[in-house]
């Protein structure tokens, strides 16, 4: 998803690299230099106390699919290369309401469809569209990888130092946002954000911070976008709590437990 607003459908984007260098086609797996019980150093310097080589993409599956696109990731980098419909059909798609905003007398207000139970809105060109984790959940249980949601830092921590790599929701490029009410038909109230709702992928931390892994890569709203890139433990916890704090700590296939530092080598997708 990008961070324009009011609605706008962005131009086709060219097709850019970061500095990943990633190819066109199939998952990239960035290889550490160095690995120990203490951490894990690039091929860049850049180091970390966990860090889990994340498949990558260039491109989101459709405008608004980034929950989807995110997903993707963690389930490629373990060995299963799902597609959007395969996943679609697994979550769900609430088409009862088309989600549209207002400004209510306490901020803004989107009414939309049961976002903890299906996908809402049409993801070709409504920016409100989107999911929850709680929604996302059945995609990796469908493929028997161990998950739970995570809801703080000590969670992500956890997560990575297992091996395992954490879907959350986000703020596109961890930028501000404008604090809004989610109303299913039912009536339910879900803290988000207006705007620039996105999805993402943490897969790496150290003291000063996560690194992310973000397939949405360089558009119209950010041509300076990466598909991994660093954000501070401040900025980060910020956004993530404006999305109510929505995670899921995802681990590979009978996983138990592993130190703190190790790279968990991925299957090749497919």
């Amino acid at each position: 998803m990008t961070a324009a607003f009011p609605f706008s459908r962005p131009s086709r984007r060219q097709v850019l690299r970061g500095l990943l260098g990633l190819a066109a086609a199939g998952p990239l797996i960035t290889r550490p230099l160095a690995t120990s019980a203490q951490g894990v150093t690039l091929p860049d310097g850049r180091y970390y106390d966990a860090y889990v080589p994340a498949a990558s993409k260039e491109n989101q599956f459709h405008h608004y699919t980034c929950e989807f696109d995110a997903a993707w990731v963690v389930l490629a980098t373990f060995g299963y290369d799902v597609g959007f419909d395969e996943q679609m059909n697994i979550v769900g798609h609430d088409t009862s309401i088309e989600p549209w905003y207002e400004m209510g007398p306490n901020g803004w207000v989107i009414y939309g469809g049961d976002i903890l139970t299906r996908f809402s809105g049409d993801y070709y060109d409504n920016l409100l569209a989107r999911t929850t984790g709680q929604a996302m959940m059945p995609i990796f249980r469908q493929y028997n990888l161990p998950a739970s949601h995570v809801r703080d830092r000590q969670g992500i921590q956890d997560t990575l130092d297992q091996g395992g790599l954490v879907w959350m929701k986000a703020t596109a490029d961890f930028l501000q946002w404008e604090p809004t009410t989610w109303i299913t038909p039912a009536g339910v109230e879900l803290p988000t954000v207006l705007g620039n709702d996105h999805a993402v992928v943490v897969m790496g931390y150290n003291e000063l911070g996560v690194v992310i892994r973000d397939v949405l890569g360089p558009t119209s709203s950010n041509w300076e976008r990466l598909y991994e890139y660093d954000i501070p433990w401040e900025t980060f916890m910020g956004v993530f709590g404006a999305q109510d704090s929505d995670g899921i700590g995802v681990l590979p296939p009978g996983t138990a437990s592993l130190p703190a530092g190790r790279v968990v080598e991925p299957a090749p997708a497919g």
